[in-house]
């Protein structure tokens, strides 16, 4: 099924719908956010997503502060968790104007909301919702996004696939409009980062599940995993967005700077392009080519009227001239004979011959 979003329309037969996730990028600053909008509308996304959580809702500081050290791309951070979490946040009244900055420049504005609270907050102002990797399990906040009745877009991060089928299904028994996105949720901008993207996984998707739309949730920087995911058939793809790597903050080194987000935008329309139709047709723009470089039967010699053609008398040459007889039909001239003279390399037509 297709999915509308706005003046987008989401599907396998239309174009790929680009999400720059601003995230943390705005480093707490309103003005900041509004920037990131305008840079994501210029580079070619079609939505600026952001992400609604609390410290106090989304994570555990004494949880955090029990673990044997920080692992994974948290390793890095100089502040606690809890701490980063809670100068990343978003605060509530923000929504209404990062969603009229949207409406002003023309960008669709949605965000992730990762409680309750912040679900029902977002209704008013979304069109869809986003539920990140580490949700998948949660279920009940899963049905609560998905009974808003708007599509839903699912990133299935460090989860097995019995995870992504039970996710799935409750959803479905809501809400049809679903986008079910492959994603991995290393952060830290690794190069080994590429071998487990793991792509293939798409076809997965698209076997168990051809009723949902498919889509790639990605944290590395080349534009292959990119044209991959969209050649395996998503037509969603989302990346973090900032108008700089060299910032400090938790999403800007993993993020795509506008030129490489245009340069993304600009190599999958042409690949979009490329991927064409699945039938096998000679193309418009090879039909003269068809003529000058396929092969058609012509005298190999002055063949008289009257004489019965042989093998040795038929010449199989360029350019495949229309009407002529191609080269696969040679057994069915052979043995036939000439109605007329003809010269050494005319072509041979049916007209020509007779039994």
């Amino acid at each position: 099924m297709d999915i509308r979003i706005g003046s987008h329309i989401i599907g396998p037969s239309h174009p790929t719908y680009f999400i720059a996730d601003v995230a943390a990028n705005h480093d707490g600053d309103l003005e900041r956010a509004k920037l990131l909008i305008r840079l994501a509308k210029e580079a070619g996304a079609d939505a600026a997503k952001f992400q609604n959580f609390r410290a106090p809702k989304i994570v555990s500081d004494y949880g955090f502060t029990h673990m044997d050290g920080q692992v994974s791309h948290q390793a890095s951070w100089k502040k606690s968790v809890f701490q980063v979490y809670k100068e990343a946040s978003i605060p509530f009244e923000w929504t209404q104007l990062l969603k009229e900055e949207c409406d002003r420049v023309g960008i669709d504005y949605f965000s992730a909301p990762y409680d309750f609270e912040a679900i029902d907050m977002l209704d008013p102002y979304v069109q869809m919702y986003k539920a990140g990797s580490g949700e998948i399990d949660w279920i009940e906040a899963l049905e609560r996004m998905a009974g808003k009745g708007k599509p839903f877009f699912v990133a299935t991060g460090a989860s097995t696939i019995g995870e992504v089928q039970r996710a799935v299904h409750a959803i479905l028994k809501i809400n049809p409009q679903l986008v079910l996105m492959q994603c991995n949720t290393n952060y830290t901008a690794s190069p080994d980062n590429y071998d487990h993207l793991h792509l293939n996984v798409l076809k997965t998707y698209a076997v168990m599940f051809p009723e949902v739309i498919l889509g790639l949730s990605d944290h590395t920087h080349a534009l292959a995993p990119v044209l991959g995911a969209v050649t395996l058939g998503a037509r969603v793809i989302e990346r973090h967005f900032t108008d700089s790597n060299q910032r400090e903050g938790p999403d800007h080194k993993f993020a795509m700077n506008p030129e490489n987000w245009a340069r993304m935008v600009e190599e999958t329309r042409l690949l979009e392009r490329a991927l064409g139709s699945g039938d096998k047709f000679v193309a418009a723009n090879e039909e003269q080519t068809a003529v000058i470089q396929r092969r058609c039967l012509r005298a190999a010699r002055d063949i008289q009227a009257g004489e019965t053609l042989t093998r040795e008398m038929i010449d199989v040459l360029r350019p495949a001239s229309p009407g002529a007889i191609k080269p696969h039909e040679i057994p069915a001239v052979i043995g036939a004979k000439a109605l007329h003279d003809l010269p050494a390399g005319k072509e041979l037509r049916w007209v020509d011959l007779g039994g």
